[in-house]
């Protein structure tokens, strides 16, 4: 099932258990990954839709993150629950042991040795962890094992 049926399939069944929030969060993910097709001019394939979701996370944690810094507690709820709805179709988030492992890995295979290659080493590895891991904790590892 791809991820705009299965986006259906819950959207119809929050509309038959009035899930208000649910609902507005399917719509949401529905409209951004059908903007993203327009602007292509074709379907989405599955990473590009995982580019979307990941995108859609990334700004309801940087929003989460200012709603927090702001002492809005009332919207730092609303947040944390849309970003539970759109974390449902992500997959499944790699621990930090197996990101730190897959940095190993990945910086033996591009040979780097100081910081300074810091951003071959951060090409290597995305396209690896994509959707599956945060990009600052990537970030962070490859600093440490570097240094």
């Amino acid at each position: 099932m791809s991820l705009l049926e299965r986006l259906n399939e819950d959207m119809k069944q929050a509309m038959r258990n009035k899930e208000k929030d649910k609902l507005t969060v399917i719509r949401m993910i529905k409209a951004s990954i059908q903007n993203e097709s327009i602007k292509l001019g074709s379907d989405l394939s599955e990473e590009q839709e995982l580019t979307v979701l990941s995108r859609e996370v990334k700004q309801r944690k940087d929003s989460l993150h200012e709603f927090e810094k702001a002492g809005r507690e009332d919207l730092v709820e609303k947040i944390r629950t849309e970003l539970q709805f759109v974390e449902i179709y992500m997959p499944k988030q790699l621990s930090e042991e197996e990101v730190s492992k897959i940095v190993q890995e990945t910086v033996a295979e591009t040979g780097a040795k100081s910081k300074a290659e810091m951003g071959k080493v951060m090409a290597a590895i995305m396209p690896k962890v994509k959707g599956k891991a945060d990009g600052a904790l990537v970030n962070k590892l490859v600093q440490q094992h570097l240094s």
